[in-house]
């Protein structure tokens, strides 16, 4: 499902900024976690990575990743983008989806970020 995201003054696109991914074959930006589609005639969608084969919502409690410390803890702040997933919010860690789960991070799949 997609909403549009009013009174959005930003023009998302090369260099604005916000980390770029591939979503469904076309470019969306992650801005204060949301994921954003700037349409052509200067609208932004509000889009949702949704859950698939690639990007699982399941637990992966043997999910080891360097890409922070093992005592980290993933929220507004923390360093790490969030990423709207389905019905939840995900953090972008080296390139893959980590959802915070108890006492470790499930792995909820990659994400092609565009450099």
């Amino acid at each position: 499902m997609s909403t549009t995201h009013a009174n959005h003054d930003h023009q998302h696109g090369a260099d604005c900024g916000h980390t770029a991914v591939e979503h469904n074959g076309h470019t969306d930006y992650l801005h204060d976690g949301h994921l954003h589609h700037q349409q052509q005639d200067g609208q932004v969608v509000e889009h949702v990575l949704e859950v698939s084969d690639a990007n699982p919502s399941a637990c992966t409690p043997d999910h080891k990743c360097g890409g922070h410390d093992v005592n980290h803890v993933h929220g507004p702040g923390c360093g790490h983008e969030a990423v709207p997933h389905g019905d939840h919010v995900d953090y972008l860690v080296d390139g893959h989806l980590h959802h915070p789960h108890g006492d470790h991070c499930d792995n909820h799949g990659p994400v092609n970020v565009i450099a």
